[in-house]
């Protein structure tokens, strides 16, 4: 039975949320220590936060950057907040969707099912599989969630490093936005196609910390394509060479 975390300062909302995840089978837990979320999310465990943004004490975004300090767990914030900012804030503090209030049921329940799936069910990565994905020195570490190059390492969530992986895979090529989509979310019915370009900007930002901030490429009208402009200057790294 998969945990779920409900972070809502509203009563009828937290109440409602919970009864009907309840009803199919998922264990609620509402939230209600707010000063101090983090250790109520150590102490419940879930599998996936609901997270509201307007709370006391401190916001959703704070929150859900507390919580990715101690796990990946999937946080999708349920909020009144329609702007676009706000939903580009969301992903950027690590959220990995978005739903906006009022919200139907059957809606929440679509995306924390597919949330499952990708990350716990039959959609998971295999651990008997490879986890070991080395591009022209590009290391991708599935069993981590690991980037490195060269003598640089960065930690990314699941949605960002199935993104790149995606991309990796089909290094020099153009892959369409509705392939990213279609291996990113597993039911894209509900999936905002800006919520592709949020993470493609985030990922793009933790990139530029090993230096290969510039390499995944806009394919106007199309989607986007990984550009191995690092490899031979890889190699001259690795005879000692300056490239």
């Amino acid at each position: 039975m998969y945990k779920v975390f409900i972070v809502e300062d509203e009563p009828k909302i937290a109440e409602m949320l919970a009864a009907h995840l309840e009803k199919y089978g998922y264990q609620p837990y509402v939230a209600c220590n707010f000063k101090n979320l983090k250790q109520e999310f150590l102490e419940v465990r879930p599998h996936l936060v609901l997270l509201d943004i307007n709370l006391p004490y401190f916001d959703g975004f704070y929150w859900c950057r507390q919580i990715r300090t101690v796990s990946n767990v999937p946080i999708v914030y349920v909020s009144a907040r329609s702007g676009e900012m706000d939903q580009v804030m969301a992903i950027e503090n690590g959220g990995d969707d978005y739903l906006t209030k009022p919200f139907h049921l059957d809606v929440v329940l679509a995306k924390l099912k597919s949330l499952l799936r990708r990350t716990y069910g039959e959609y998971a990565y295999s651990v008997s599989s490879s986890d070991i994905l080395d591009l022209s020195g590009l290391v991708l570490d599935r069993s981590r969630f690991t980037a490195e190059f060269r003598d640089r390492s960065i930690h990314l969530n699941k949605t960002e490093f199935q993104l790149l992986e995606a991309l990796a895979r089909k290094a020099g090529q153009a892959v369409s936005r509705e392939t990213l989509l279609e291996t990113l979310w597993d039911d894209t019915t509900f999936v905002d196609d800006n919520t592709l370009t949020v993470n493609v900007t985030r990922l793009r930002k933790k990139l530029e910390e090993l230096g290969l901030g510039d390499c995944i490429e806009t394919i106007r009208r199309h989607g986007y394509k990984l550009n191995v402009q690092w490899a031979d200057e890889q190699a001259a790294w690795m005879g000692g060479e300056e490239p």
